[in-house]
């Protein structure tokens, strides 16, 4: 059971994790994580987020339906926001249950390297000093690179 929304609009964390685990009594873990906007000491005004509608929704999809074949997962909840957020709004919800804590970590932590590294969004900074368009960081991409390797079953 995955759901996948790119959308505009704030997300609540607590209601989409209650969503994902209402009735299911076999869930034993939720995990999930929330990136917000920052505001870089002081040096971002906002933060621009485009994305090619359906494409990106789909190309999640995909990377879901790979966590979901790595790990025994019973559920996942990826939402990401697009258009002008500022410092303090929610920009992504990674939500993951499993039976067990493990599970629900690893594919959580995989999700979002994954959307960190390669998901096709583009991000332009408003600083008062002028816009620019992010570039990738090296730090994400070598974190990203463990998940070539096959996964430990636990």
């Amino acid at each position: 059971m995955a759901a996948v929304r790119v959308q505009a609009g704030d997300f609540d964390a607590a209601a989409e994790g209650r969503a994902l685990t209402a009735g299911r009594r076999e869930i034993g873990a939720l995990a999930s994580f929330v990136g917000l906007c920052r505001d870089e000491g002081g040096r971002l005004e906002a933060l621009e987020i485009e994305h090619y509608p359906g494409m990106a929704e789909a190309e999640i999809a995909r990377v879901v339906a790979e966590a979901e074949a790595r790990w025994p997962l019973l559920g996942v909840t990826v939402v990401h926001r697009h258009g002008r957020l500022e410092a303090g709004d929610n920009i992504v919800l990674v939500a993951v249950a499993a039976a067990h804590r493990g599970e629900a970590f690893a594919a959580a932590e995989f999700l979002m390297d994954y959307l960190k590294t390669r998901a096709p969004f583009w991000k332009k900074e408003e600083r008062p000093d002028g816009s620019a368009w992010v570039d990738a960081k090296t730090a994400d991409d070598t974190a990203a690179e463990r998940w070539a390797r096959p996964p430990s079953r636990t």
